[in-house]
């Protein structure tokens, strides 16, 4: 995949769609890749969370293990998602250095663009605008996810089930 490629998968994503060309160009220069066969681990829980990743092409299960509940009634793992091309997992090591929270597993054979969160942090230290688009462009996310666990919240507190 050439730089044009990347920018054009980069504008896609939530994170970086509201990015200018410039800031998507930049981004896109420290973006690589990576190929994972069927079966293969791309990172487990409590690992050190340090890459953001975007599926070309195949499909990851983000899962948690589950053996140690009571309730899991003999399940090991729990897919809590499916995602094919196009969709982002792992986003969350751009911002901050806390260990993974669930397994992501490839369930068909993937090819992954890759953002390390080095040279991420590297790359905002130079350009001090990025920075400043990337910083609105997660605020509006945050926001908009924050709305919607109050909403999900405000319907499991109406039909009693929180």
């Amino acid at each position: 995949m050439d730089k044009s490629e990347r920018v054009t998968l980069l504008s896609k994503v939530g994170l970086f769609s509201g990015l200018t060309p410039a800031a998507l160009d930049l981004v896109a220069s420290i973006a690589t890749e990576e190929s994972h066969e069927k079966g293969t681990t791309i990172f487990s829980h409590g690992a050190v969370s340090d890459k953001l990743y975007i599926i070309m092409s195949g499909r990851v299960r983000i899962s948690r293990d589950t053996s140690g509940m009571a309730e899991d009634a003999g399940m090991d793992d729990e897919a809590l998602a499916v995602l094919n091309p196009g969709a982002v997992f792992g986003e969350m090591a751009l911002l901050d250095d806390v260990s993974r929270t669930t397994d992501a597993h490839v369930d068909e054979n993937c090819h992954l663009v890759v953002i390390s969160r080095e040279v991420f942090e590297d790359l905002l230290f130079l350009h001090k605008d990025l920075a400043y688009e990337v910083l609105w462009s997660m605020v509006k996310i945050l926001g908009s996810r924050l709305r919607e666990t109050g909403n999900e919240l405000t319907f499991l507190s109406a039909s009693s089930k929180f």
